[in-house]
């Protein structure tokens, strides 16, 4: 018979006992105490579980430059998706996680199958996801979850916090993944899992320590997954291995942490996004949910060895130098295929197809000192360090000028027959076809006064970009600029566990180049500067905590404008996107054995200044009105360590071009799950249960770059966990 207390097990169980979540940051850890014997009676397990109970949600996260930090201390909007929400949801990409977040929007890169992310209406791609805040280490098309302890975003500008992004986007927010490494307390988990049509996999995550008093750390997870997915003809495949390894003196003063990790992924006939051909008036009616138009050719693979070594040393309680170096080697390939739609009422419409090899190497640092500190009244916390970033690509492509026919609701197969004549490159052997180097400067000071009630930071980032383009061995362009970006940010703490905050910061991108028919080809415009305003207030008292924030951000726009009388035309970078939004997310326990986590975000993105005025006014492609996500948890008081949950997302409309003709219609998806923990033996065993889009809803998920991304089809899931 099941111990009465068995709730409290299900809950250390099923939010995946992963010490790092809830511990402090790698500065403030100390070695445990040896814990007492415990007995082997259910009721000694069950109090030891009880008291590793963790949230899925945090508030709070790393901030580049300023470090790890609680929300709540902040003047920033930040949080925290843990390994636990990643077990229990079941999922197995990283836009699947970020479906809880309501200011969070998962898309397709341009012709790929690759996650693009949208914050504040604004993109994320995959090249610009963070690890431990160094940019250029993360496998930039997929990324697998389960080798990674927490998921943050950062809502909003971030050029200060973390440099540059060497993909030009993360304007409107930061996505930040943070390594699993050993807890205090021993784990062998192991889960198998099965995902509709016929998906199966499983993953193995061990840790243990070592030493006398525990000095060193090893975690080691394994996670695997193939077969066909609930999208009709569609196969994936995936494994990601992952090392960490950690050492602290026995004072803690030195801390190491050493990551090794490799990750494959795999497409075939993968359902692509649609693209729409210029004049349409009207955008297609999505087809039925599982349906596949993708042609049988098409595919990509994606291969990534990467890694990280960190080292902090505290000099003294008050001053702490740290430093952190992180590569990543790619290897992708693959034969891609998108329809066109030319008829939006008969579906017609044209694939084409292009092979594109990807070879990339990069090489990314970090170092730095943190330094406390009085003066008088005012105490200070100093952040003062650099950062560098080497990237190299190598790549070509080869792509068919001939299109073949076919139909979004009746879909025509080709073998894939038409030969690839426009080459770029050497599509065999691809030789350099870019080069980047990012370097930069920081220097901050956060003053805080009447015990820490009132803190002010003040402090600026030197940013150089540089960049190589050889075009395919034909021409060649140079890029080199810098730039200062400086940041504002005020915290009042009207009680303990509220705050009320105001930030000024900007977002900085790589400037264009003036190229093709125009007055000023070759001309290099300055790197992109978006500015940022918000105001917020945060309440955190551990267990729950909301959060709600006001913003604004500009960024310019380039574009081509008439010039002269002669017909001639000139590239200039006089355009602008104006963002205003307001976001409330609430996250934790609502009363005892209910669980929220949530909220709305509302988002006017207006084009300004464009050429002739002519889409003044109008909002900008792919950003919807309004986003609501809801998550749920109740614990069944009838059946100790079960717990039903159900998920909402509702979308707003989106407009697919700038003109705002092209109208695409919101929607509403519904997930239904639950899930149960026993012992067997005085081990824990979690069987889960879960049915995403529950009514197999048919809808455009995103229109984001003015093409369309269908959402998918009525999905089951199901996975068993055991302790050992």
């Amino acid at each position: 018979m099941l111990s009465p207390s068995l709730s409290a097990l299900a809950a250390a169980q099923t939010q995946a006992t992963t010490e790092a979540s809830t511990q402090k940051t790698a500065k403030d850890a100390k070695p445990a105490a040896a814990a007492p014997k415990a007995s082997t009676s259910d009721e000694q397990i069950i109090v030891r579980a009880k008291r590793r109970n963790q949230m899925e949600v945090i508030s709070g996260g790393q901030l580049g430059a300023l470090g790890t930090k609680k929300g709540l201390d902040v003047p920033f909007n930040i949080r925290s998706y843990t390994s636990a929400l990643i077990l229990n949801q079941q999922s197995q990409t990283l836009g699947q996680v970020l479906e809880n977040d309501p200011s969070v929007r998962t898309t397709y890169g341009y012709g790929n199958f690759s996650e693009q992310f949208v914050i504040r209406g604004f993109p994320v791609y995959g090249d610009d996801v963070s690890i431990n805040g160094l940019y250029g280490i993360v496998p930039r098309q997929l990324v697998s979850p389960q080798l990674y302890d927490q998921v943050q975003v950062l809502n909003g500008a971030s050029a200060f916090l973390n440099g540059a992004a060497p993909g030009g986007s993360s304007i409107g927010g930061n996505i930040n993944l943070m390594f699993k490494h050993a807890g205090q307390t021993p784990l062998t988990r192991i889960t198998g899992d099965y995902e509709s049509a016929g998906m199966g996999g499983g993953n193995i995550d061990t840790s243990r320590r070592f030493g006398a008093d525990e000095q060193f750390g090893i975690r080691i997870n394994v996670a695997g997954k193939s077969g066909q997915t609930a999208i009709d003809m569609e196969r994936r495949h995936s494994v990601a291995v992952g090392g960490g390894f950690d050492w602290h003196s026995r004072d803690n003063a030195t801390r190491i942490t050493l990551d090794m990790d490799y990750e494959n992924q795999g497409v075939e006939q993968g359902r692509p996004g649609v693209l729409l051909a210029s004049g349409l008036t009207s955008v297609p009616r999505a087809p039925s949910a599982s349906s596949n138009y993708g042609q049988p050719w098409t595919y990509t693979e994606l291969n990534y060895i990467f890694g990280m070594l960190n080292v902090e040393h505290d000099f003294s309680k008050h001053l702490t130098a740290y430093a952190a170096f992180g590569g990543l080697g790619g290897n992708e390939k693959g034969n891609y295929s998108s329809l066109t739609i030319t008829n939006p009422v008969t579906g017609a419409g044209k694939n084409g197809s292009m092979y594109v090899p990807y070879v990339q190497t990069n090489e990314s640092t970090r170092a730095g000192i943190r330094a406390h500190f009085d003066t008088g009244p005012l105490k200070h916390e100093i952040n003062a360090g650099g950062s560098g970033l080497w990237s190299e690509k190598d790549t070509a492509y080869a792509m068919s000028l001939t299109s073949l026919t076919s139909n979004l609701y009746h879909p025509t197969f080709y073998q894939q027959s038409a030969p690839q004549t426009y080459v770029g490159g050497d599509v065999s052997n691809p030789k350099k076809n870019g080069m980047t180097r990012l370097y930069s400067l920081f220097f901050s000071d956060t003053v805080s006064a009447f015990e820490g009630r009132v803190a002010l930071t003040a402090g600026f980032r030197y940013q150089s970009i540089m960049a190589n383009d050889y075009g395919y061995g034909k021409t060649f362009t140079h890029y080199s600029q810098d730039a200062f970006t400086p940041v504002v940010g005020l915290v009042v703490h009207p009680t303990r566990q509220t705050s009320i905050y105001f930030n000024r910061i900007e977002g900085l991108a790589q400037g264009p180049q003036a190229s093709g028919n125009v007055v000023n080809t070759g001309q290099m415009f300055p790197p992109y500067r978006s500015v940022q305003y918000e105001v917020g207030a945060k309440y955190d008292i551990g267990r729950f905590s909301t959060s709600l924030a006001f913003y604004q951000i500009s960024q310019p726009n380039a574009y081509t404008a008439p010039y002269g009388n002669g017909g001639q035309s000139i590239f200039t970078v006089d355009g602008e996107q104006r963002n205003r939004g307001i976001e409330l997310a609430v996250n934790g326990e609502i009363i005892k054995g209910l669980r929220f986590n949530g909220g709305t975000a509302l988002i006017a993105a207006d084009q300004k200044k464009t050429t002739n005025g002519t889409y003044d006014g109008k909002r900008a492609i792919g950003v919807p009105g309004y986003t609501i996500n809801g998550n749920i948890e109740y614990d069944l008081p009838f059946l100790k360590g079960g717990t039903l949950t159900g998920q909402v997302m509702r979308t707003g409309h989106q407009w697919a071009n700038n003109a705002n003709t092209l109208r695409v219609p919101g929607w509403t998806r519904f997930d239904l799950g639950a899930r149960y923990t026993f012992l067997v033996t005085h081990k824990a065993m979690t069987v889960r249960f879960g049915v995403e889009n529950l009514a197999d809803t048919r809808y455009w998920t995103s229109a984001f770059g003015g093409y369309l991304l269908q959402g998918m089809p009525r999905t089951f899931k199901f996975s068993i966990t055991a302790d050992l």
